[in-house]
């Protein structure tokens, strides 16, 4: 993904939403994945993806001085 780019405060708060939507919807899926299929390796690779969507979702947020 692209670092911050200078394109205004309003497009920074749009791309740190849509970075935070996808951080929580791969979140959820995984929950639902893990609870439906019960499958183990499919469990740990998603939630190994939403714990890197989450990191570079805070870091957005630290970068810009995004509150919280």
């Amino acid at each position: 993904m692209a670092e911050s780019r200078s394109g205004g405060r309003k497009e920074v708060l749009k791309e740190s939403r849509r970075r935070g939507a996808l951080a929580g919807t791969t979140g959820a899926l995984t929950g639902v994945a893990a609870a439906t299929l019960g499958v183990v390796p499919l469990t740990v690779v998603g939630a190994g993806a939403t714990g890197v969507f989450a990191y570079r979702w805070l870091k957005h947020r630290a970068q810009n001085g995004i509150r919280f």
